[in-house]
């Protein structure tokens, strides 16, 4: 299969990435020699997946403090910089704590926002480190309020990436990977305390953990391998997009990327440009199996590559078209938008603020990227008074009557009974 070719309409959709059986089997040992042996589990399985003999589970506060003697100062810098920009994003989306309305007289409603109390963040290594996932997803969790934000990174871990979780305010560290870096937040181990939730990307086997042992500890969503897509019309530039595609490319072998346009010649210019880009890249080897998996969608009419893309929900969606506001806004399922020739991915991933743990493999139709709100959970709130339960009494009795559930009118009839009605004829209450 060429690296650049056109692909049928729902090609992107058909060959996504999936779990094998056998991935699902060695996820659910994982999660079996944890959930028995605890840390000795962990130490074992790091030894044998990545190589390293740990010591200890956690990361030291010294082991921190060295890692910033290690790392460029001007990336500090940048990454305090991308902290800021992340902060200031994510504090747009607090919602307050309490808000209550009276929609009638006695008749108060509202709800009550509350941040989850311990999180765990997964920060993806292995082929490649990713300071930025730490500030993605621990810098939210701490705006949203929670108490306790743990991570879990694969050893050896990158001094890069232990001065991000430390700039984004993470509580505790954790040197473990992969499945069994999930099972230890979900399940718990001597040295890892489980928590409510776990945020963040990773392989086929993190994100096979994570949706395995929903039933013990709440998810974002599947955030697997990465995925971009341009919609684009002929007045694009082929170079820019190129650009996009294989900057989504070299992320991982399974990464997808995809063009959907109206314009043949766009899309074959797109391709010259590719092979141009990746010709000295220096993870061109993944690039390349990536864009085996990639292609371009010819469409009859922007309004159909529209269509297309909804279809495919894409993880990241770049809109190039001439009039890119009217494009947007017909667009449905995108994990983020990034509107115009000069928005590019990248600087979703690490600038401006907005989070690049997002939704994959047509998640996006349901699921919306990380934000605040995964870390907070709602309440109802009700507040009546005796007058406003009256106004609502003959409704709930009759309901309640109508299923059979007498307890629950009583419950209403013992604080506002039941007015007695007088025999019309004798003038006597019944």
């Amino acid at each position: 299969m060429r690296m650049w070719q056109q692909l049928e309409e729902g090609f992107w959709q058909k060959n996504r990435v999936s779990t094998t059986k056998d991935v699902t089997d060695i996820v659910a040992g994982i999660i079996d020699q944890v959930s028995k042996d605890g840390d000795k589990a962990l130490i074992e399985l790091t030894e044998k997946f990545d190589k390293v003999k740990l010591k200890a589970v956690q990361v030291s506060r010294d082991e921190i403090d060295d890692a910033y003697e290690k790392v460029d100062p001007i990336l500090v810098e940048e990454l305090e910089n991308a902290a800021f920009n992340i902060q200031r994003f994510h504090e747009m989306q607090v919602p307050d704590d309490l808000w209550l309305r009276e929609v009638e007289p006695g008749i108060t409603l509202g709800v009550k926002s509350t941040p989850l109390e311990r999180v765990g963040c997964y920060i993806p290594g292995g082929r490649a480190a990713y300071p930025s996932t730490a500030l993605m997803t621990v810098i939210p969790a701490r705006v949203a309020g929670v108490e306790e934000v743990i991570c879990c990174t694969p050893a050896p871990v990158n001094p890069a990436i232990l001065v991000a979780m430390d700039i984004a305010g993470a509580d505790e560290i954790y040197t473990v990977g992969g499945a069994q870096a999930v099972a230890a937040m979900a399940l718990g181990t001597e040295s890892i305390e489980p928590v409510q939730k776990i945020v963040g990307p990773g392989n086929v086997f993190v994100t096979k953990a994570k949706m395995m042992l929903r039933d013990v500890v709440e998810i974002d969503f599947p955030a697997g391998p990465s995925e971009g897509a341009v919609l684009a019309d002929s007045s694009a530039d082929p170079a820019f997009i190129a650009s996009d595609l294989v900057a989504q490319a070299e992320h991982d072998p399974s990464s997808a990327s995809i063009l959907i346009t109206d314009s043949e010649e766009l899309a074959l210019a797109v391709g010259k440009e590719i092979e141009k880009q990746i010709a000295n890249a220096p993870r061109k080897e993944i690039i390349e199996v990536a864009l085996k998996n990639s292609g371009y969608i010819l469409a009859n009419d922007i309004d159909h590559a529209i269509e297309m893309m909804n279809e495919a929900a894409p993880e990241h969606l770049c809109i190039v078209t001439r009039d890119p506001l009217d494009t947007l806004s017909k667009v449905r399922n995108a994990g983020s938008i990034f509107v115009g020739p000069y928005t590019p991915i990248a600087a979703g991933d690490y600038a401006s603020g907005t989070n690049h743990v997002l939704p994959t493999a047509g998640n996006a139709k349901v699921s919306s990227g990380l934000n605040v709100a995964h870390f907070r959970k709602t309440s109802t709130v009700q507040f009546l008074t005796k007058e406003g339960l009256e106004t609502l009494a003959p409704t709930i009795r009759k309901i309640a009557k109508t299923e059979g559930l007498i307890a629950h009118a009583e419950s209403v009839n013992i604080r506002c009974p039941v007015p007695e009605k007088k025999d019309k004829k004798s003038g006597k209450k019944n």
